[in-house]
């Protein structure tokens, strides 16, 4: 079986909550491991309250923004 990388699955769920994120504000549609570890992180708020969505810290805001170009911006 391969073994994941959770550092590179966690960028990738960040960056993707980035680009349906409505300013700080994001959907919480990824696996619930993922975003445990990414609040431990201190990138998003807590993702096991009620409401539907999170929030990204200024620190996760930063990093999302990085890796959704690092990961999806098309080379000029």
């Amino acid at each position: 079986m391969m073994e994941l990388d959770n550092d590179k699955i966690d960028d990738a769920v960040l960056a993707l909550l980035m680009l349906g994120a409505s300013g700080r504000r994001a959907w919480k549609g990824f696996d619930s491991t993922v975003l445990a570890r990414l609040h431990e992180r201190g990138f998003i708020s807590d993702p096991n309250d009620r409401k539907p969505t999170l929030e990204l810290t200024e620190e996760g805001l930063a990093r999302a923004k990085e890796k959704r170009r690092q990961l999806f911006a098309k080379e000029a």
